[in-house]
């Protein structure tokens, strides 16, 4: 700067080598100050002080998100008081070194961009299924990328199975991996780019936190999920596919990525029942004569699955049996001839379409004004190679034999249980169960033995 002006060059010269001399000084010193160790990009996007969305930066050697980076603004005085220079803008993906506020382009920081916002290309998508290597974080920790604890902020174990078991399902991952999150739903986007840092092998920390989505989900469900209140996974599921194929432009007629996943159809044959004169309790119903039979056809996103009674007294050691029954006879439902009684009806079902995803549901619980209670009888079931040709319309060229996706079990009474989920990795076939923030190897023989409530399976290609 001093030779500059001894040298007498015009102003504008001056004053850019000074800049230019300036930049690569700071540049060089204030790099070296970025903590990778205190940044967490999981939470909301917020000003830590103003409590703004507008305008967010993180501070590269604090990891706190402070508002502009003008004078005046909360960044600014940050970085005056507290010696921190470094700042990323959340959104642009910038860097800024502050006070100064001039920009700083360096390719050491590429790591802390891909952190905030992974992209894939189609190439590493198609590997994702076959890879069989370990990632490291900051800490050289081993972590399996897609395989990594999500955070349980409070009472959100319900959200973390449901969110884990999607992104394993090959069409619904790789749509949220690839596609543009321009001009997207806020759920849409969150749940796209919580998805991105689980499969990332680039990550600082092996586990993730969902607070964004979890705030995208109590937004748009008008705060029917909240944080911290527990909730039911399969009344999650069922609003969060519904929304999702809504917030992707899908309708009845017009199909997206979700409908074209896990929609089917079932054929439902219904008539009107009543109760004899002669019956001696007031379960016995039987179809009215007169009645005229219905039939309609019902695209379902999941089949429902209902369990036998538990026993009512208890076997010689005065402990509570617990049966087992196994899933075909539970699937005998939807066999079309099987009828049940819903409300003044008598209805057979039968599948029309098989979707190339088929979600049960295990009906485990019955609640009312009450009280609630749980059925603990557990379902056997092979997870691989279940054929779904009884339970179909006619024979359905795409194959009707299915593998198991994912297991989301209960554990404990309905008041304190908890709920942990069961996925393969492909790559080496290996199980793993997954309960918030710990990941496990288990073996596929002692999958069954869990309190199955929701499973996703996969139809195997011929």
């Amino acid at each position: 700067m001093s030779d500059a002006k001894r040298r007498k060059l015009p102003d504008g010269a001056a004053v850019g080598i000074a800049a230019a001399d300036e930049d690569a000084g700071s540049h060089d010193l204030y790099l070296d100050t970025i903590n990778r160790h205190m940044l967490d990009f999981d939470f909301e996007k917020v000003c830590s002080v103003s409590l703004s969305n507008l305008n967010v930066y993180a501070c590269l050697v604090c990891g706190k998100y402070y508002q502009g980076r003008g004078k005046n603004t909360h960044a600014y005085f940050h970085s005056i008081n507290d010696d921190h220079h470094v700042f990323i803008n959340l959104h642009t993906l910038k860097v800024y070194c502050l006070p100064d506020g001039y920009e700083v382009s360096d390719t050491s920081l590429d790591d802390i961009k891909y952190v905030i916002c992974p992209t894939y290309t189609q190439q590493q998508v198609a590997q994702l299924d076959k890879e069989t290597r370990v990632a490291h974080d900051l800490n050289n920790k081993k972590y399996l990328p897609g395989f990594v604890g999500l955070n349980n902020i409070k009472a959100n174990d319900y959200v973390n199975v449901i969110i884990q078991a999607l992104v394993h399902v090959p069409p619904i991952r790789d749509y949220l991996l690839l596609e543009p999150l321009e001009n997207r739903s806020p759920l849409v986007q969150q749940l796209s780019m919580l998805a991105r840092k689980m499969w990332s092998g680039r990550a600082f920390k092996g586990q993730v936190s969902p607070h964004e989505l979890l705030q995208a989900i109590s937004s748009a469900s008008e705060k029917r999920f909240r944080l911290g209140q527990a909730a039911d996974p399969i009344d999650l599921f069922s609003w969060l596919i519904n929304r999702l194929h809504l917030d992707l432009g899908g309708t009845r007629k017009k199909q997206t990525i979700i409908s074209k996943t896990f929609q089917g159809e079932v054929q439902v044959v219904s008539r009107r029942t009543t109760a004899p004169k002669e019956a001696v309790d007031d379960d016995r119903v039987v179809v009215d004569p007169n009645a005229d039979t219905k039939t309609q056809r019902s695209p379902f996103f999941f089949l429902s699955l209902d369990l036998p009674s538990m026993p009512l007294f208890l076997d010689e050691l005065e402990k509570n049996i617990i049966p087992q029954v196994p899933l075909t006879t539970l699937l005998q439902k939807y066999n079309g001839v099987t009828e049940q009684e819903v409300k003044g009806y008598a209805k057979c079902y039968l599948i029309s379409r098989l979707p190339d995803y088929i979600v049960l549901h295990v009906r485990r619980f019955a609640r009312n004004n009450w009280t609630a209670e749980k059925n603990h009888t557990v379902v056997n079931y092979p997870i691989s190679n279940v054929d779904f040709s009884e339970y179909i319309e006619k024979p359905d060229t795409l194959g009707t034999h299915y593998d198991l996706l994912a297991n989301i079990s209960h554990d404990g009474s309905v008041e304190a249980g908890r709920y942990k989920v069961h996925v393969r990795r492909r790559g080496t076939g290996q199980w793993y169960q997954i309960e918030d923030l710990t990941v496990e190897e288990i073996q596929p023989q002692m999958i069954f033995l869990s309190e199955s409530y929701v499973q996703i399976w996969e139809r195997r290609r011929s």
